[in-house]
């Protein structure tokens, strides 16, 4: 099947989230169809497809699965795939001080086998746009943007790499070791060179580059400032760390003599184009000015347990007007984890954080977070994160027929107790993945990857950890 294939999925619950709002999730048919044609959907409803509109279709029977838009990550570090499992017990700046010298090795070769495996996971879970946010660029090494752009195209996924970049180093006062860190001059050279080859930014893109400092204890405030300027330049989105943990709160109030949002702001990194990983430690004043310039959070609950960082005030967010996504993060502080999961994780976590509020999250505000909220991240909310004619076919295909599921039944008897499927596939595991299309483009289908083959990806990133264990 191409994109070029008219597919028609019938008989299937689908949830369009169409809505304007997270409160809002839009329309939602208990048995319905998705038309795709020419990469795009053009039609959406209850009951089946119009026997003219789907004459000569593929037609894929949904029962007992639930349609959703595909899932879109929000932020994410490919390259840690390769050292999962190192430095368990640390919190961030621990972790970061024992991982750096393991990431300074790493070459071109190995990050494309971490990339191809971590996109591969990242489709098998549901996830049809991704981000990474790659700022490890080891003087001795090149070809590092380039692996991973590759590694994007060949598992067919929706691509928005962010050149990262770090100019603080220890010498000068910051975290990284200063062998992996760049003259600032180099970098910002560097990140336009990257949106002149890579940025595409027709329509329907495939790949779209955003700038990406690391973070405030990683870059100088020139490197943060002429990284914004040349952003808004270029017409690309900017993308950071920021108020991750409480360490680093206090480092910008202290050494900065700002809080970590009224930092950003003074360097030009609030606004639309703009959208910042974590926020788990945001003061009402800070909530205030993310909501009234527009800038928008990803939030990834699981790597913020894992390193004990906290939980984002992501109900907060919602009702102050942010628009929030997902994110998994790298995989060395999120290990496995899918976007899928996500969305589950996502939800316990605000409810657990607002102790007296089993309301803080629904289900459905999950599912917006995993899907039109991460649109809005991205910038491509008029062209992804819900199913309606005239987006990018990017659709997920959930089957929910299972034992783990089965509160979600729908067709015949789907009117009994209990039956909702939003509700199975934000509460429940992650569910098995029957359908992937990316842009009509079946990226997995029955729960294996069509684009890429998973045991080769495997095989070269045992061998890209075995490479880099050598050079240790």
């Amino acid at each position: 099947m191409s994109s070029n294939e008219m597919v028609v999925i019938e008989n299937c619950a689908i949830a369009t989230m169409d809505g304007p709002r997270h409160d809002d999730s839009g329309t939602e048919y208990r048995s319905g169809h998705v038309v795709v044609a020419g990469g795009a959907i053009t039609a959406v409803g209850e009951g089946p497809a119009d026997e003219g509109a789907a004459d000569g279709a593929r037609r894929v029977d949904g029962t007992g699965c639930l349609a959703t838009p595909g899932l879109v990550n929000t932020h994410h570090h490919l390259y840690q795939w390769l050292t999962q499992g190192m430095a368990q017990q640390s919190a961030l700046f621990d972790w970061l001080s024992e991982l750096y010298p393991v990431w300074a090795r790493i070459d071109a070769e190995q990050l494309h086998a971490a990339a191809t495996a971590g996109l591969s996971w990242l489709a098998l879970s549901g996830c049809t746009a991704s981000t990474d946010h790659h700022y490890i660029f080891p003087r001795a090494s090149s070809g590092m943007f380039e692996a991973e752009i590759a590694a994007a195209a060949a598992v067919g996924l929706r691509f928005h790499p962010c050149r990262g970049s770090m100019d603080l180093g220890r010498s000068g006062g910051g975290l990284p070791p200063d062998e992996i860190v760049e003259n600032t001059d180099a970098a910002l050279a560097a990140t336009a060179d990257a949106v002149h080859r890579f940025h595409d930014p027709s329509p329907g893109a495939m790949v779209r580059v955003a700038a990406a400092p690391c973070s405030p204890f990683s870059a100088t405030a020139r490197l943060m400032r002429e990284t914004a300027e040349l952003a808004r330049a270029l017409g690309v989105r900017m993308h950071t760390h920021l108020a991750e943990t409480r360490e680093e709160d206090a480092y910008c109030r202290q050494t900065l003599g700002r809080t970590p949002a009224e930092y950003a702001e003074d360097l030009g990194w609030l606004g639309e184009e703009v959208w910042l990983a974590h926020c788990v430690h945001l003061d009402e004043p800070g909530v205030k000015r993310l909501a009234a310039t527009g800038t928008s959070v990803a939030h990834c609950p699981s790597s913020n347990a894992r390193l004990g960082s906290g939980t984002a005030p992501v109900a907060t967010m919602l009702r102050a007007g942010i628009a929030v996504g997902l994110g998994v993060d790298g995989p060395a502080s999120a290990e496995g984890a899918t976007l899928a999961g996500e969305l589950r994780q996502a939800l316990l976590a605000a409810r657990a954080k607002d102790e007296s509020s089993p309301a803080a999250l629904t289900a459905r505000q999950a599912l917006w977070l995993g899907t039109r909220g991460g649109a809005r991240c991205l910038g491509r909310a008029g062209e992804i994160g819900a199913l309606r004619p005239g987006l990018l076919a990017d659709i997920a295909l959930w089957r929910l027929d299972t034992l783990a599921h089965d509160a979600a039944a729908h067709g015949p008897d789907g009117g009994r107790l209990g039956a909702d499927p939003v509700a199975a596939l934000v509460f429940g595991p992650p569910a098995p993945l029957d359908l992937l299309l990316v842009g009509g483009t079946p990226v997995v289908e029955r729960g294996e990857l069509r684009t890429a083959d998973a045991t080769s990806a495997v095989r070269a990133v045992r061998a890209a950890r075995s490479q880099l264990e050598a050079r240790l």
